[in-house]
């Protein structure tokens, strides 16, 4: 693997913790708040100044290209805030490992689908018999993390 592949993995690993993680806390703000909407609400408003501060860091003037942009790109805001508002909601009742689980289901579902038919500019990768094999045994593995 190629030191460049390998800091992306890397990356992208601490991302992945990070994802559990922002759960939990987010999920006991909103049992703290007695509001789910309004942990996220904080949670958006630090994640807003927190992507502010890089923005003015790396280069302001690439804003302003936003409103040229597809509109249907912006969709992936609504996605995140979904995504937010149901595992805050959700995890204190399901708990977090089992949000987490379906959570990452999906993920492996639609990334698969994604890289097959190129979606959003993605690369196009083929959705083999190893791949899908691969999604079958998380299935598998999620539904055996379910069984008391």
């Amino acid at each position: 693997m190629e030191i460049t592949t390998m800091k992306y993995a890397a990356i992208m690993l601490a991302a992945g913790f990070g994802v559990p993680i922002l759960a939990a806390l987010n999920a006991a703000l909103g049992v703290r708040l007695g509001n789910p909407a309004a942990a996220a609400t904080c949670l958006f408003t630090v994640a807003l100044l927190s992507a502010l501060t890089v923005l003015l860091i790396s280069g302001p003037g690439a804003i302003m290209a936003a409103s040229s942009a597809p509109k249907h790109l912006f969709a992936a805001g609504l996605l995140i805030a979904f995504y937010v508002l149901t595992i805050t909601w959700i995890a204190p009742k399901f708990g977090v490992g089992n949000a987490v689980f379906f959570v990452l289901l999906g993920q492996l579902i639609s990334a698969a689908a994604i890289d097959h038919f190129g979606l959003a500019g993605a690369l196009p990768q083929p959705l083999t018999l190893t791949r899908a094999a691969g999604i079958a045994l998380m299935a598998a593995g999620v539904f055996v993390t379910q069984q008391v």
